[in-house]
């Protein structure tokens, strides 16, 4: 019998012994690592660029408003209206962000490592809406948080208009929120559908876009109701539509006009609101288990 010639090397590889977090912390890891990732933290400076432009731009803009507000001593724009203001930022922010979170995965083919236990595919899915949503409502958010303190501090009658001004902040905190979800929602299913970043961002671009031109046909057809629902037809429109009817005078000061003429649909968009978000959500997951079972 001739003898083995094969050597097996001790190299020191060992297996781990040390604690399992489980399913909740890689979902935690892969939501901050998402965070991270859309606003450049960890990586190239390159990388930064873009995303702390849009972020200095509209804190620029929200310091800018609360320096004229003391010296003029009045409101020049609601923390809701400054939501709606910054809205074209926030497009072309989630356009560059989406695709950041998901089409470079899907590229590299780093999907089989993350569905590995303990992650199912919908926890990948949700943790990077999640934190895309956590993004845009810090976009948001943020600069609200800016126009709060000044006028906290310069407001003339102390703990009181204090306390009015926190009940003003906290119905614009939430439409953030609202503009959050339905824009992260919107955009991170059509960034999934590619792999290819440039495509992924022209696709999300076109779609807050291209839809606002039929708001305006449908809003001069010779029918009222039509008139009065033609805002369903953008994503950017109909968050508008929902905070006027949530909102009201906090969205559109009396005497600033009536926002926009959604009549007595309020509750129309609202439910639309919802369902697109809805639908949204259920065909990312679908995407994801479609994707893992190649």
């Amino acid at each position: 019998m001739p003898e083995p010639t094969g050597v097996i090397h001790d190299i020191g590889y060992q297996r781990y012994t040390g604690p399992r977090q489980g399913r909740r912390h890689v979902f935690g890891a892969l939501y901050g690592h998402g965070l991270r990732t859309v606003f450049g933290l960890g990586r190239s400076a390159k990388a930064k660029i873009f995303p702390w432009l849009v972020v200095g731009i509209v804190t620029v803009v929200a310091a800018g408003l609360t320096a004229v507000r003391s010296q003029l001593g009045e409101v020049v724009m609601t923390y809701a209206q400054f939501a709606d203001a910054m809205s074209w930022l926030v497009i072309f922010f989630v356009a560059v962000a989406a695709p950041e979170l998901v089409s470079r995965d899907l590229r590299s083919g780093v999907l089989p490592l993350y569905f590995s236990r303990p992650l199912p595919r919908d926890d990948y899915a949700l943790a990077k809406l999640l934190s895309l949503v956590s993004a845009i409502w810090l976009l948001l958010g943020g600069p609200q948080l800016v126009m709060f303190l000044g006028a906290a501090f310069t407001t003339p009658d102390g703990l009181r208009g204090t306390w009015n001004e926190l009940l003003d902040l906290l119905p614009g905190l939430l439409y953030a929120g609202l503009w959050a979800v339905v824009f992260a929602s919107i955009g991170l299913l059509v960034a999934s559908l590619t792999g290819k970043r440039a495509f992924a961002a022209g696709g999300i671009v076109a779609v807050f876009l291209m839809t606002t031109p039929v708001v305006g046909v449908l809003s001069i057809l010779p029918s009222r109701a039509v008139n009065e629902l033609a805002f369903l037809a953008s994503p950017s429109t109909l968050v508008g539509g929902v905070g006027t009817w949530a909102l009201g005078d906090l969205l559109v000061p009396e005497g600033q006009g009536g926002g926009m003429p959604i009549g007595s649909f309020g509750p129309v968009y609202a439910i639309v609101a919802v369902l697109l978000v809805t639908a949204c959500t259920a065909l990312l997951l679908l995407r994801y288990r479609k994707v893992a079972a190649r």
